[in-house]
C-alpha cells in the first residue's frame, strides 16, 4: 500500500509540474489530487488520461455524486455578476434574486425550493459558515456581500443530504467558497456604470517572513434605477497570511465589511397598474438597512504518517438593522406597518477532522472522523414597530444562546476497480437558551438528531460513472420558536416548534465524458422534509407548515470546444408538493419548477475575452391551490473584454441585455395602501433592473 501510494503520488507530482505551466486552475486540480492520494490513486489505475479544463474540476473520478462539482477562478472571472451574491449562480440550477436593497441577503432558489435567504442551502467561506441561525430576518440568513469576488479561487458545490461532513441547512445543497492564498499579480480596478455605480478594488500578495501576505479592499456605491435612490455604500476588506503547502500549511484571515442602503422593497402590481407609483417606485421610501461583519479565522492542514489532519477555528461579530414595510397600512392606517429587525451577534466555532488511508485485506479504504462545534450569542435579536425608522413599540426582544456539536464518521472502500462505497453517520446535538421580554417565551431546550449517509459509485466504463446516493439531513429552527408559547403580536397561545427538522434525500446520477470535450451529468433526485417550519421575522413568530416532498431531474453540460471556447447548457425541472392533503391546496408557494441556462465563454482569443449568459427562471405557484402563478423571467448578460496591454484590460458588462420587463421575485398576500379602505389580496413584486452598462479598467501589477 505504501509503495503504491508513493508511486501514484510521484506520477501526480510529475503531471503537476507539466500542467502548472499551462493553467493555474489545472494546478488547483492537481493540488486537490495530491491532497487525497487514495481517491486519486484508486481511480488512476482504471481511468484513461483526461483533458483538464480551466473552468471546472468535475472530471470523471473526482466526485461522489453526479450533482457534485467545482468551479474555478477562471470561469468566475469570465462571467459578469450584477450583485456579489450572484456568485452562487455558478452552481448549476441555482437562481439568485433580490426583493429589497443590495445590502440585504439575496433570495435563493434550488431543487424546488424557494430557499428564502438561505434555509436548506449551506454556504461556507474558507471554512466559516455564512448561514445565520435565529437571524432577525430569516432562519439561515446568508449574506455574501462581504466577499470580494476577485479573491474567490474556487467554488465547491454539493446537492442533497448525502455528505457526512455537511450538517445544518445542507439538505438542498452546500457551497464552499475558497479564498486565494496568493495572487500571481496585484489587482487594481475601477468600474463605473449607470445610476452612479462606482466600484474600486485593490488587492496584492507578497512574501513576508516564512509565508505570504495577501490584502484586498473593495469600495462600492450604487443608486440603482429606483425612484428613491438606493445610495448603497459598501466597504469590504481582507487581510490573509498563509504559510507552508496545501498538505502542510496554515492560513490566518481577517475580514471586515460594512454597508448602508435605502431599500425599495416589493410593491403591489395594482399600485403600478393604477399609476400610483412607477415600476421602480416605492410605497415606503423610508425602508432601508445597515449591516456589518468582522471575522478572524485560522486553518491548519498537516500531512502525517497516518493520514491527513485538518483544523479550523473562527470568530465572527456581525450586526443587522432592517427597516421594512410589506403590508404598508394594513395593521396601522395611521402610523403605517414599518418594522425594524435588529440583531447583534457574536459567533465562534471550530472543525477538526482526521483521515486515515489503510489496507484491509485486498481492499483500499479511507476512514475519516470529524467534529464540528459552533456557538451563537445574540444580544439582542428583536422586532420593533417603527415609523420612518423611529421606534414606536417593541414586539419582542430576546437574548439568545445557541450551541451545536456535530460528530461524523465516514468510510470509503474501493471494492473493485469499478465499484466504491462511501458510508457515513452523523450525529448533531443542539441547545437553545432564550431570555425574552415576553416571560412566557423564555426557556431552554436541547435536541439531537442522527443522519446516516450512503453513496455507491460504479465505473468508469467508457469514461462514464454511475452514482447512487441516499442520505438524511436536517435544518434547525429559530431558537425563539422552540420556547415560544405565546404569539408576540396577538398574545395567543401557541405550541413550541420542533428544534431540528429531519430531511431525507436520494439521487440516481450519471456523469460521462464519452464525447471528447463534452462533460455531461444527469441526476434524478427526491427530497422529503418532515416539516417546512419557518420562523417569520416579519411577524415575530413561527408558522408550522406541512411535510413536503420534492423531486426532479437535472441535466448539466460543459463543452470545451477548444482552448478558448466553453459552452454551458443546464436544465433543471422539479415538482414540490405538501404530502398532507389540505383543502387549501398542496402546492408549495414560491417553489421553483424550471431553470434553464445557456452560456458561451471566450478566454484569450486574440486579446479578446468575455461571455454571453442566458438565464430562464420559470413560473411558480404563489398560493397553495396554484390558482395564482408568477410569470417567467428570462434575462441575458453580456461581457466583452479586451487586453489593452499584457497587464491591462478593459471590460464592458451589459446586464439585462434585451431590457426585459421581468420580476426578480413575486409574492401573493394581503396588503393595504393608504388609498384603500380594506386589505386587498394581490401579487407584490420586485422588478428586475433594466438594462445597465458598466465599464471597468483592470490593471495587474
Amino acid at each position: 500500500m505504501k509503495r503504491l501510494t508513493m508511486s501514484l503520488n510521484r506520477k501526480w507530482a510529475e503531471a503537476f509540474e507539466v500542467i502548472t505551466h499551462r493553467s493555474a486552475s489545472a494546478a488547483c486540480l492537481c493540488a486537490l489530487l495530491l491532497a487525497h492520494p487514495f481517491h486519486a490513486g484508486a481511480q488512476a489505475q482504471s481511468l484513461e488520461p483526461v483533458t483538464v479544463s480551466g473552468h471546472y474540476l468535475n472530471a470523471v473520478g473526482t466526485s461522489d455524486a453526479a450533482s457534485q462539482g467545482s468551479v474555478t477562478a477562471t470561469l468566475i472571472a469570465n462571467r459578469p455578476t450584477e450583485r456579489t451574491g450572484e456568485i452562487l449562480e455558478f452552481v448549476p440550477g441555482l437562481i439568485v434574486s433580490q426583493h429589497s436593497g443590495d445590502g440585504k441577503a439575496n433570495q435563493y432558489y434550488l431543487r424546488g425550493f424557494n430557499l428564502d435567504h438561505g434555509t436548506d442551502f449551506a454556504t461556507w467561506v474558507d471554512g466559516v459558515p455564512v448561514n445565520l441561525r435565529t437571524n432577525a430576518h430569516g432562519q439561515g440568513y446568508s449574506d455574501l456581500n462581504f466577499l470580494i469576488p476577485e479573491l474567490v479561487t474556487r467554488i465547491d458545490y454539493k446537492k442533497g443530504p448525502y455528505y457526512a461532513d455537511e450538517g445544518d441547512f445542507a439538505s438542498a445543497g452546500a457551497a464552499h467558497l475558497r479564498l486565494a492564498d496568493t495572487l500571481p499579480l496585484g489587482i487594481a480596478s475601477l468600474t463605473l456604470g449607470a445610476d452612479q455605480y462606482a466600484r474600486t478594488v485593490l488587492a496584492q500578495s507578497m512574501a513576508w517572513g516564512k509565508g505570504n501576505v495577501l490584502y484586498g479592499l473593495d469600495l462600492s456605491h450604487n443608486n440603482g434605477p429606483w425612484d428613491n435612490p438606493e445610495n448603497f455604500r459598501k466597504f469590504s476588506g481582507m487581510l490573509r497570511y498563509t504559510g507552508g503547502s496545501r498538505d502542510d500549511g496554515f492560513n490566518l484571515t481577517a475580514m471586515a465589511y460594512n454597508a448602508r442602503w435605502n431599500a425599495t422593497d416589493q410593491v403591489p402590481v395594482r399600485a403600478v397598474s393604477d399609476g400610483l407609483i412607477g415600476r421602480f417606485g416605492a410605497i415606503d421610501a423610508t425602508d432601508g438597512g445597515e449591516s456589518s461583519r468582522y471575522s478572524l479565522s485560522y486553518a491548519l492542514r498537516q500531512h502525517i504518517a497516518a493520514g491527513q489532519f485538518a483544523f479550523n477555528a473562527y470568530a465572527v461579530r456581525s450586526s443587522l438593522d432592517l427597516f421594512s414595510n410589506f403590508t404598508y397600512s394594513m395593521d396601522d392606517p395611521v402610523n403605517g406597518d414599518q418594522f425594524h429587525q435588529r440583531e447583534r451577534r457574536d459567533m465562534a466555532g471550530f472543525a477538526l477532522s482526521q483521515t486515515w488511508p489503510a489496507r484491509v485485506g485486498n481492499l483500499d479504504v479511507v476512514n475519516k472522523v470529524g467534529l464540528q462545534g459552533r456557538h451563537d450569542m445574540l444580544s439582542p435579536v428583536g422586532l420593533y414597530l417603527t415609523t420612518a425608522q423611529v421606534q414606536r413599540a417593541v414586539v419582542r426582544e430576546d437574548q439568545v444562546k445557541e450551541n451545536s456539536l456535530g460528530l461524523y464518521v465516514e468510510n470509503t472502500t474501493q471494492w473493485t476497480d469499478k465499484f466504491r462505497t462511501i458510508a457515513g453517520l452523523r450525529s448533531d446535538f443542539y441547545s437553545f437558551d432564550v431570555n425574552s421580554t415576553i416571560a412566557a417565551n423564555s426557556g431552554s431546550v436541547a435536541s439531537s438528531i442522527t443522519s446516516p449517509k450512503l453513496s455507491l459509485v460504479l465505473g468508469p466504463w467508457a469514461r462514464t460513472e454511475v452514482f447512487l446516493n441516499y442520505g438524511q439531513g436536517f435544518h434547525s429552527n429559530d431558537a425563539r420558536g422552540t420556547t415560544e408559547t405565546i404569539t408576540p403580536k396577538e398574545g395567543l397561545a401557541t405550541t413550541p416548534v420542533t428544534p431540528l427538522v429531519k430531511t431525507r434525500g436520494a439521487e440516481i446520477g450519471l456523469r460521462t465524458e464519452i464525447i471528447a470535450g463534452l462533460q455531461t451529468s444527469l441526476a434524478i433526485w427526491q427530497l422529503e422534509l418532515g416539516s417546512e417550519l419557518v420562523f417569520s421575522g416579519d411577524a415575530g413568530d413561527t408558522s408550522p407548515n406541512r411535510p413536503s416532498r420534492r423531486h426532479g431531474i437535472e441535466w448539466n453540460n460543459h463543452y470545451q470546444a477548444n482552448n478558448w471556447l466553453l459552452i454551458d447548457a443546464d436544465l433543471s425541472i422539479s415538482q414540490s408538493r405538501y404530502t398532507e392533503v389540505d383543502p387549501v391546496g398542496n402546492y408549495v408557494p414560491g417553489s421553483i419548477e424550471q431553470v434553464a441556462s445557456f452560456g458561451v465563454s471566450v478566454a484569450d482569443y486574440k486579446n479578446w475575452f468575455g461571455s454571453l449568459q442566458l438565464r430562464y427562471f420559470g413560473p411558480r405557484p404563489l398560493i397553495e391551490d396554484n390558482s395564482v402563478r408568477s410569470a417567467a423571467t428570462s434575462l441575458a448578460n453580456l461581457r466583452v473584454g479586451y487586453k489593452l496591454a499584457p497587464r491591462t484590460r478593459v471590460i464592458l458588462d451589459i446586464f439585462n441585455l434585451f431590457n426585459r420587463e421581468a420580476s426578480d421575485i413575486d409574492y401573493f398576500y394581503a396588503s393595504q395602501l393608504r388609498s384603500e379602505s380594506s386589505p386587498v389580496d394581490g401579487i407584490t413584486f420586485h422588478p428586475a433592473e433594466p438594462r445597465s452598462v458598466r465599464v471597468a479598467l483592470v490593471h495587474h501589477f
